[in-house]
């Protein structure tokens, strides 16, 4: 899967976003140059309310674009200092916009590349403190096209830093500029675990293994359209579905798991079962 045209949705309610959009401006062509030659491009587009909310976009403008970036703060509980990516999508309910069990296409080859040039320009740029996480599929907003959440996290004080702002900026840059569907990632979805992924950050970062969607243990028990709208919603073929086995529950719950994987013809791994 080849993308093209890109873009880039913040809201102007958020400082994180819109400090995000400032940095990365000074690493887009300008529009007439890039039309000119086949090279994949990136526009903007600032949303006057909040972006998780499907009714406060433009979708006849999302829809003239291959795949769509959005820009955005993060919070947490722990106020811990992050980076953070993530697939939109609600596998139970809706409370953060969304619809009710349904996900956001996305691309699991975008997902590592960005969040492996995530890594590696914090330590380039030496922002010291952060976390670099993938989170669980989580929130809206539910739109057609492929897309993703890249966020900073988790106060105030981190949502103006413009490191952090520049570093994401950045990845998000050369990842559209340097993205390959490569044919040797083997594809996965990954099920269980908490909702920021330890085990699963490793294979991402660390691994040939590219992931998609991230089924968080706190929207157990699993079940089969769950599943199937993770498969249906990847833009690339699945190779297995990668299981984090100490984060599935009880033996009853992984029991249930691997009738729903037999039952849907998909082979699984273990996280230990990945060279990284």
């Amino acid at each position: 899967m080849q993308y093209e045209k890109y873009l880039v949705v913040a809201s102007k309610k958020d400082r994180a976003g819109i400090n995000i959009t400032t940095q990365l401006s000074q690493f887009r062509e300008n529009p007439l140059f890039s039309s000119m030659k086949k090279a994949p491009s990136f526009d903007f587009y600032l949303v006057e309310d909040e972006i998780i909310e499907t009714k406060n976009l433009d979708l006849d403008r999302i829809n003239q674009y291959d795949f769509i970036i959005f820009a955005s703060k993060h919070k947490s509980e722990k106020s811990q200092k992050a980076l953070t990516v993530h697939a939109p999508g609600n596998f139970r309910d809706a409370r953060y916009g969304g619809e009710k069990g349904k996900i956001c296409r996305t691309s699991a080859m975008f997902h590592k590349q960005i969040f492996e040039k995530m890594i590696k320009n914090a330590e380039k740029y030496h922002l010291r403190d952060y976390d670099i996480t993938m989170e669980a599929t989580h929130h809206g907003p539910l739109i057609d096209k492929p897309c993703l959440f890249v966020e900073i996290g988790s106060t105030e004080n981190e949502w103006r830093d413009t490191k952090a702002s520049f570093v994401i900026a950045k990845a998000i840059s050369e990842t559209i500029e340097e993205f390959k569907p490569n044919p040797y990632n083997e594809v996965a979805i990954a099920i269980g675990g908490p909702h920021y992924c330890p085990s699963f950050n490793k294979i991402q970062a660390s691994s040939n293994v590219a992931i998609s969607h991230v089924i968080s243990n706190y929207v157990f028990p699993l079940t089969e359209e769950m599943l199937k709208e993770a498969v249906e919603k990847t833009d690339e073929e699945i190779d297995f579905i990668l299981l984090d086995w100490k984060g599935l529950g009880n033996e009853e719950h992984r029991k249930m798991i691997k009738e729903i994987l037999d039952k849907l013809y998909l082979n699984s791994k273990k996280t230990s079962d990945i060279s990284k």
